[in-house]
């Protein structure tokens, strides 16, 4: 589950840092695909380490 909060804590910020991309493009389906994208993969990372904690409990 580490690697995976990892992986999916990338995401999100790739995310955020596309939406700011997007904006400086004004490409409007970029932003809201790039928003939703980043607030899904957020809240999964943030979920993972309430649930299995940091580091996590085997």
């Amino acid at each position: 589950m580490n690697l995976l909060m990892v992986i999916f804590g990338l995401v999100a910020i790739l995310s955020v840092v596309g939406t700011f991309q997007a904006f400086k493009e004004k490409n409007i389906l970029s932003i809201a695909l790039n928003l939703v994208s980043a607030l899904v993969f957020g809240w999964f990372t943030v979920m993972t380490i309430i649930h299995s904690g940091y580091p996590p409990t085997a």
